[in-house]
């Protein structure tokens, strides 16, 4: 039988990310993310749950991370949830943790007022996500595409194409 375990999650980082480095020389980043669900209750009350997601990355994405996000940027995670156990030496008891392991990122919000995202996974590969709202769908070979895709449906004016020139390129890769 078929298993899936398989999380996406869209929040806001809560403090900076955590970095430390592997005997291998490869990073991890450890960070936590809120999402908020509103609702109202029978009265007619706003009512409001936020629930606290700790991610962790691990290779070139958690490089990334490290780098450009800070407390309070938006950002969209898939991963897979990872339980871990373990006996507490001090006190003998057991300890449990939860987290999700994230092979996927994507920085969220408008970065150096371009408007654009860009998305990250497991493997280190970029893509650019040309100003989309929404996650990109998986698959296709995760490579940087250059410069975002002109918006079409612009009946009104035509803009000029932009030339890679014409971008910040304060991300060095």
């Amino acid at each position: 039988m078929a298993s899936l375990n398989r999380v996406m999650l869209i929040g806001n980082l809560g403090k900076d990310p955590e970095m430390r480095y592997l005997p291998s020389g490869e990073a991890v980043a450890v960070f936590s993310i809120a999402t908020t669900e509103q609702w109202k209750d029978k009265q007619g009350a706003k009512q409001e749950r936020t629930d606290w997601h700790r991610i962790e990355f691990i290779g070139r994405t958690a490089e990334v991370v490290g780098e450009y996000l800070k407390k309070g940027s938006a950002v969209y995670v898939e991963g897979r949830i990872q339980y871990d156990s373990w006996d507490d030496k001090a006190t003998g008891e057991k300890k449990y943790s939860t987290k999700v392991k994230g092979d996927r990122m994507q920085m969220l919000g408008a970065r150096g007022g371009s408007g654009g995202e860009t998305a990250f996974d497991d493997a280190g590969g970029e893509s650019s996500g040309g100003g989309r709202s929404s996650p990109p769908a998986r698959g296709g070979g995760g490579g940087y595409s250059g410069a975002p895709s002109a918006g079409g449906g612009n009946a009104g004016g035509a803009k000029k194409p932009a030339k890679m020139d014409d971008f910040d390129d304060d991300i060095p890769f």
